[in-house]
């Protein structure tokens, strides 16, 4: 349920072939397991249109009252929730006030994502009485599982595997996973943590599993989705920003971060601008430097100064080591009754990453260092001070304009700074692997959904209805909400062919015509991206309803895939999955996955994939190749004819020309006569002709 990704990923198209919003996702349920949900959201309310009880043929749920969760509240959209505590039981000392034993979210991560996914239609997003348009699920007809497993005090391995393997057992068609390892499993590979077996189990039961990539970007190798019976969700930023400009007595305007609302005036009216620590309280027993210039203590500044001026806090140690905070600003600020505060980089530690928050009082957020020393130079130059270095008289002048209204230009999608980076890999050794990771890229960067006035973990938050929030945990549901729209309008089609559709029709360009940028290291600087930014590209949602063309792949292909790792005892393979090695395929790139990944490609390897035709008709495609750098690649046949549910089978022979110290990126397009394209990245490192 968000305010303006589903027109940035084109949905209402899809919406209109659906049947309109009133049938968007219908007949499809969405387990999440994650904090659990708020029933009183009005994106989860009662649709007088909805069967309260519902009923599904492939679904049985139940619905387990508790605290704040009456049974009522399982409504005809939440149709089953349930939770799963003996292991955080079991693990730790639960606080009955907030560690709450029923389906009820007093986090808010559970209900952001349920919305996103599956939220109603047009609901009203109001915070701090300030109306931020309406929003709506990828699929608002969808209904919702609830398989609340992460409580605020812990979260247990044990609890999530009993919530998985419970969705299964009820039916969900599409599983949600906006949650994850910190690290790769000790001891075994990564497809073979318990983790991935019950994922590689509820994909044998026909459940599509979406699984977030991690926020542990920009570095390589820090995905934390490994298989490919999983779809690993990359994040982008979208179009929209909420900016906001300091405009200092000189007339010089810098833009920052707002959400928030103006000084009084709005920005007309200038008001005394004073440095944190210039106003500390003279002859106190308070450290006149530490930390004082992080308007953390009330008690360090005179009342005086501050009262009815613009304070410039400082991004300073304490940020960075965690004892420091936003909220700590903004409750300095209201005790002293600042008129606004400005809250600047400091030069000695370099620009800092600014998200927007919505807060009632007015402030800025200034990430960089050199919009920060502009703003130093001003208010020294116009600042007097004794022999002593203490101020005599503030002569510098400020006023904040609007936050809170929305700016939609500039590039998109970008992949998202936090967003984690393949290649993938097989062990804790990061030891790369024949797997495209991340899959697929959606929109994860300042997204608006519902929220849990109870907000244990972030105060900020706390009262609110409604969160804008970042995380490749906040792209997941949109995949998941994907989903839904594909497999309402192609019931029959496995998970597989699901995950197919989406990335053989995703776009790889941004709006700007150029090809998908990525945040570095570097803050707010950009690069070229690559398929292990974003996957096979940006979802899209139109193009995946018809790809003409999809590769699929099931249960025994993934025992193959397994059991043709190199160096693998097939004893291990059949211990953790029940499954029996039978015929291996040549390499694990053999597995007829949209993609292709080649970790050590030496002289030569013929890559089998299997494509069938989806469409209603027969058509002739036409292959093209873009080779990845030091590789020269031959698809066989070059062209084809196929008949509607005939498969195709493809032998692509890939030469190293040029061995290089790095992956390089290339792709397949089969071009069809009616108008269908399908992509296949290429990811390879030419390792010896």
């Amino acid at each position: 349920m968000t305010t303006y990704t589903p027109q940035f990923l084109g949905i209402p198209a899809v919406w209109t072939q659906e049947g309109g919003d009133r049938n968007i996702g219908e007949g499809i349920v969405i387990g999440f397991v994650d904090s659990g949900i708020n029933p009183d959201h009005p994106s989860f309310s009662y649709d007088p249109t909805t069967t309260t009880n519902y009923t599904s043929q492939h679904f049985s749920g139940a619905c387990e009252e508790g605290p704040l969760f009456p049974e009522t509240s399982c409504n005809g959209k939440i149709v089953s929730a349930r939770f799963f505590s003996n292991g955080a039981q079991a693990t730790a000392i639960l606080n009955a006030s907030v560690d709450i034993l029923s389906p009820f979210d007093a986090v808010g991560h559970g209900s952001h994502v349920a919305s996103i996914a599956a939220g109603n239609f047009g609901v009203p997003v109001v915070v701090n009485g300030l109306y931020y348009g309406r929003a709506t699920g990828m699929a608002p007809r969808a209904r919702i599982a609830v398989y609340k497993a992460i409580y605020p005090s812990i979260g247990t391995l044990s609890d999530v595997l009993a919530a998985i393997d419970q969705a299964v057992l009820d039916g969900v068609d599409i599983l949600t996973l906006s949650i994850g390892p910190d690290e790769p499993p000790e001891g075994t590979l990564t497809f073979l943590s318990l983790f991935e077996i019950f994922m590689l189990a509820a994909h044998k039961a026909g459940t599509f599993v979406v699984q977030a990539a991690g926020n542990q970007g920009p570095s390589p190798y820090s995905v934390i989705s490994y298989s490919p019976w999983a779809v690993g969700v990359a994040a982008c930023d979208i179009d929209r920003t909420y900016p906001a400009t300091l405009i200092l007595g000189n007339g010089l305007k810098i833009g920052g971060v707002g959400l928030s609302g103006p000084t009084f005036g709005g920005g007309l009216i200038q008001y005394k601008l004073v440095l944190a620590k210039d106003a500390v309280k003279k002859n106190s027993t308070f450290p006149r430097i530490f930390n004082a210039d992080e308007c953390q203590y009330p008690e360090a500044f005179d009342p005086l100064v501050v009262q009815d001026s613009v304070v410039i806090c400082t991004f300073s140690a304490g940020f960075y080591n965690g004892n420091s905070s936003l909220m700590g600003i903004i409750h300095t600020a209201n005790l002293l009754r600042f008129k606004a505060f400005v809250f600047v980089a400091n030069p000695s530690y370099g620009d800092f990453i600014a998200e927007p928050i919505p807060f009632a009082t007015p402030g800025i957020m200034i990430p960089t260092t050199i919009d920060t020393q502009n703003i130093l130079q001003y208010y020294e130059r116009v600042t007097v001070r004794d022999k002593n270095g203490f101020v005599v008289r503030y002569g510098g002048r400020a006023a904040i304009s609007e936050g809170r209204i929305a700016s939609y230009k500039g590039r998109a999608p970008i992949v998202s700074r936090f967003s984690s980076r393949g290649p993938d890999y097989i062990d804790q050794s990061k030891n790369p692997t024949d797997v495209l990771k991340p899959d697929i890229l959606a929109p994860g960067h300042q997204i608006w959904a519902a929220w849990s006035p109870m907000s244990v973990l972030n105060p900020i938050l706390s009262g609110h209805n409604f969160a804008l929030l970042s995380g490749t945990s906040m792209a997941t549901p949109h995949i998941a909400g994907v989903a839904a729209l594909i497999k309402q309008y192609n019931p029959s089609w496995t998970p597989s062919m699901v995950a197919s559709a989406m990335s053989t029709t995703a776009t790889t360009y941004d709006n700007l015509g150029d090809p998908i940028m990525a945040h570095g290291f570097d803050l707010y600087t950009l690069y070229t991206s690559a398929p292990f930014g974003f996957g096979a590209g940006l979802v899209n949602p139109s193009h995946a309803l018809d790809p003409g063309l999809i590769f699929s792949a099931g249960y025994e292909d993934y025992i193959s895939f397994l059991c043709s790792l190199p160096n693998i005892d097939t004893a291990i393979v059949k211990s953790a999955t029940g499954g029996v090695c039978g015929e291996l395929f040549v390499n694990p790139s053999d597995l007829n996955l949209p993609s292709i990944t080649i970790t050590s490609l030496n002289g030569s390897r013929l890559v089998r994939r299997t494509v069938m035709n989806v469409g209603s008709k027969a058509e002739t495609y036409v292959s093209a190749v873009l080779a990845p750098k030091g590789v020269m690649v031959d698809i066989q046949p070059s062209w084809f004819k196929i008949a509607p549910q005939e498969t195709q089978h493809l032998h692509i022979t890939l030469n190293v020309t040029q061995p290089l110290d790095e992956f390089t990126f290339g792709e397949i397009v089969l071009t069809g006569s009616l108008d269908h394209v399908v992509k296949m990245p290429l990811s390879i490192f030419p390792n010896v002709i």
